[in-house]
């Protein structure tokens, strides 16, 4: 009977999980005027230097006081980014701390010859900084690889997306060099 009873949970937890919608890695006032869409490749190390060194001070003076949102979206460089991004974006209530992690630890994870030892890395990083991920179930989920796969798709189509990060301003594609002070100045004109 308590077999019996583990299957259903088991089935109908499987079941919720994959008719569950997927929603985006959003920070800041979700109405907010202006839109920033930042595109991606977790394995990029000019995205982890803007996570770095641009993202707090847009956090704080555009996202925390409700001006903006940013909008991370997934365009992979790489089998290793691909992977990452559907680790990032499988556990919805954590995905912005993953992102976060992932960026800021991008060394201790990205290691390895083959796609194997890379995978065999990143669960042991995800493991270690304690995020809670049925890393095999979202490495293989064909709705979040579809969307993630989605992400790049929409970025070289619509915007022409090449390289990463690109940034995205009210569907704008943000062309001087990415640092605080440029996308500052755009922004401003925007208010």
């Amino acid at each position: 009977m308590k077999k019996i009873f583990l299957i259903l949970i088991l089935l109908l937890g499987s079941v919720s999980y994959t008719n569950a919608e997927i929603k985006r890695i959003v920070s800041g006032n979700l109405n907010a005027k202006i839109t920033i869409i930042a595109y991606e490749s977790l394995t990029c190390s000019h995205c982890a230097d803007f996570h770095k060194d641009v993202y707090p001070q847009l956090k704080k003076d555009y996202l925390d006081t409700g001006l903006a949102k940013i909008e991370f979206r997934h365009f992979p460089l790489d089998v290793a980014a691909f992977n990452a991004s559907k680790i990032a974006q499988c556990k919805q209530d954590q995905s912005l701390e993953i992102l976060k992690s992932l960026y800021s630890n991008q060394k201790e994870w990205i290691k390895g010859n083959t796609i194997e030892l890379v995978n065999e890395n990143l669960k042991k990083f995800i493991k270690k900084a304690g995020f809670e991920i049925n890393f095999e179930k979202c490495i293989n989920d064909k709705k979040i690889e579809d969307f993630v796969l989605n992400d790049r798709i929409e970025g070289a189509s619509k915007f022409k997306v090449n390289a990463t990060p690109t940034i995205i301003i009210n569907n704008e594609k943000f062309e001087k060099s990415l640092n605080y002070k440029n996308l500052k100045k755009t922004l401003e004109k925007l208010i």
